[in-house]
């Protein structure tokens, strides 16, 4: 989609109401989704992170930013996510988290951004982590520095192949729950997009699905 075109939904973007679990639940994996109906994580004292949906016009086209985090002794490592990570102390909000984290892994500042609205957060038990949402813009071209030491590589996706529901697939894979268990996931080239960014992205899609269809 045109990028210009893409700015003038931002009202009803703004406007539109939240799937929130509804949409998390089409792309969590089986085995989480009943213990999803049961958590009360709030007992379990999470940490807490921020992540900022970036989109942006490249050539003139709506992009939507993602990573490959390097490969590091922890629950997601290798795993593809939007910028963002843990908050700090320091950081006077949620959206203040994500906006530092997005300087700090893709070397994006804050003044480069406007944040349109906060998403529904999600709980990732194998982390112990609740994760706040952000969806923000970039009017201009974007000119990455990824950080050599918490990015292996940039996906930049096309709105046009974020919303193409063939591109949901289903796979099997190794996760914390089981060894060999089938997962709903985002296939962009030959990525595999699953977890907790994929349950993100469905709350996102099925937002920006409802607003470009009016």
């Amino acid at each position: 989609m045109d990028f210009e075109l893409f700015l003038k939904y931002l009202p009803k973007i703004l406007k539109e109401s939240l799937p929130a679990t509804a949409a998390h639940l089409k792309m969590a994996p089986f085995e989480r989704v009943e213990m999803m109906k049961k958590w009360n994580y709030e007992d379990k004292n999470p940490r807490k992170s921020a992540v900022m949906m970036l989109f942006y016009p490249k050539g003139g086209v709506t992009h939507l930013i993602l990573i490959v985090r390097n490969a590091y002794p922890g629950v997601h490592s290798s795993q593809i996510s939007f910028p963002g990570g843990k908050a700090e102390s320091t950081d006077a909000s949620y959206q203040d988290t994500a906006l530092r984290e997005t300087y700090e892994e893709v070397g994006i500042s804050k003044d480069q951004i406007k944040v349109v609205r906060e998403f529904s957060e999600i709980y990732i038990p194998p982390s112990n982590f609740i994760v706040y949402p952000f969806m923000g813009i970039s009017e201009q071209e974007l000119v990455f520095k990824p950080s050599e030491y918490e990015v292996a590589e940039l996906i930049e996706l096309s709105l046009t192949d974020f919303l193409d529901d063939a591109k949901v697939v289903n796979v099997i894979l190794s996760t914390s729950y089981a060894t060999e268990a089938q997962v709903p996931a985002f296939k962009i080239d030959n990525h595999i997009i699953w977890g907790a960014t994929a349950m993100l992205m469905s709350e996102l899609k099925e937002v920006l699905k409802s607003v470009l269809s009016h």
